[in-house]
């Protein structure tokens, strides 16, 4: 008896600026990310990809990332795609872009992929606030 359904295992998930296609067909990524450094909070991202890669399942799945603020409860960006594996030899390769990202504090966010309900993957996005080289910051209580 062949199974009809396996639940895929997330063989990576990658933060990065851009994700674009060569002409053979390949992917290439553009900026990993491991933590933002911004200059000031609140600051709007314009773009963050989510790269993610399924193997080993057989079925129709939907894929949902979330951007989880430090508070641990608020929602900063989601999205969803489906995707299908036909064999558990093969892999799918998902994309998922995100645009116009406020970051209204800094701290430590997370990002969280989940399939069909089922979380696979949840890492940290550091967000820590670095001042301009030649620009002091702010004096607490005011406003810069």
């Amino acid at each position: 008896m062949q199974p009809t359904r396996i639940l895929p295992d997330l063989q990576c998930s990658l933060l990065c600026e851009e994700v674009r296609q060569e002409a053979n067909g390949n992917l290439f990524l553009i900026g990993v990310v491991q933590y933002l450094r911004i200059p000031q909070v609140p600051i709007t991202a314009g773009r963050i990809c989510i790269f993610n890669r399924w193997t080993a399942g057989i079925g129709q799945f939907t894929e949902s990332v979330r951007l989880i603020a430090p508070d641990q409860t608020t929602v900063v960006s989601k999205g969803e795609s489906k995707f299908e594996l036909r064999d558990p030899a093969m892999s799918a390769t998902t994309v998922m872009f995100f645009g116009n990202v406020k970051f209204e504090v800094a701290g430590t966010y997370f990002v969280e992929v989940n399939v069909d309900d089922v979380m696979k993957m949840r890492f940290p996005l550091p967000v820590a606030v670095v001042p301009l080289p030649g620009k002091n910051p702010p004096a607490p209580g005011t406003q810069g």
